[in-house]
Order: C-alpha cells, then sequence, then structure tokens
C-alpha cells in the first residue's frame, strides 16, 4: 500500500505449493489456503511432500509463484523460509531483490494466536531462515506501533 497499489505485486511461494499438493492428493485447494482444521490435518505431509520436490528442484516453487505473478515494480515475496528460496530469488532476480525479515517473538506470536506444533514450527518450513543473518533489512513485528511505523518508513524510503 505505501508502494502504491499499481506498483506492487503479492507473491506467495505456498500458493504454488498448496495449489499442486492439492491436485496431486486430489484434495480442496481453497481450504489448504485458510488456517482451518483441515489444512492442519494435511500440513505435515505436504510439507515433506514441498520438500522432496524442492531436492529434485530447488527453484520450483519460485518459478511457479513468478510465473502467476504480475509485472510491477515490486514484487513482495511475503513467505520465503528456507534458504533455497533466498539463493534461487537472489541468482535468478538479481539487483532485483531486497530480503527483509520480519520477526516477532514467541510471546506475541502465541498472543496472536499461534501455538506451537512439534515436528512442524521446529521444521524446516517454518524457521529454515532463523540463522540466516544476509538480510538487506530487518524489522521487529512485537507490537510497538512507533517502532514499527518506523521501520516501515525507512524500508520505503530504500525502495523508492
Amino acid at each position: 500500500e505505501r508502494l502504491g497499489a499499481d506498483r506492487t505485486c503479492i507473491i506467495r511461494l505456498s500458493g504454488p505449493l498448496k495449489q499442486e499438493y492439492a491436485k496431486e492428493h486430489h484434495l480442496d485447494y481453497e481450504r489448504l489456503l485458510d488456517a482451518s482444521d483441515y489444512k492442519e490435518q494435511h500440513r505435515s505431509s505436504m510439507i515433506k511432500w514441498g520438500e522432496e520436490k524442492r531436492r529434485q528442484d530447488p527453484g520450483f516453487f519460485c518459478r511457479a509463484a513468478i510465473a502467476l505473478a504480475k509485472p510491477t515494480t515490486f514484487w513482495i515475496v511475503t513467505d520465503a523460509r528456507r534458504l533455497t528460496d533466498v539463493e534461487w530469488l537472489r541468482a535468478h532476480c538479481e539487483g532485483k531483490v531486497m530480503f527483509v525479515r520480519v520477526s516477532a517473538c514467541d510471546e506475541v506470536r502465541s498472543s496472536r494466536g499461534w501455538v506451537f506444533t512439534a515436528g512442524v514450527d521446529d521444521a524446516e518450513s517454518e524457521c529454515g531462515l532463523d540463522f540466516f543473518s544476509n538480510w538487506d533489512f530487518s524489522l521487529s513485528n512485537n507490537g510497538e506501533e512507533r517502532l514499527l511505523e518506523l521501520s516501515l518508513q525507512e524500508l520505503v524510503a530504500l525502495c523508492v
């Protein structure tokens, strides 16, 4: 919104992953997109399936997501969670990519409804970039509105 709706496009790597998984396993794609019990029932096997796809072709989901994106000034990839995603995007979108880390502590995440699930929330699909340090910009989303606003203003200034 701050960059201009006509200049931005949100890209979700998980969209093509869930679409392909639903097709291959005869599931309801729309229900895999929400935060329902339905998605949670399939989450673990969907993660394993996605990891296998990435082992075969690390750029599979990045290419699929980009193919669905409209051509704009800014693509915002909201869910790059693995080093392979970052490496692929850096290699194939050189000079056109900025990596921004948005973080919140577990206490704040819990207050927003997040519940830790062992075997899922500690898997690479959720924390594969926790030890990555080569971010172009980092911001904290711990509920400190003034700090978040200042960080967002600084980020937007870097982009325009």
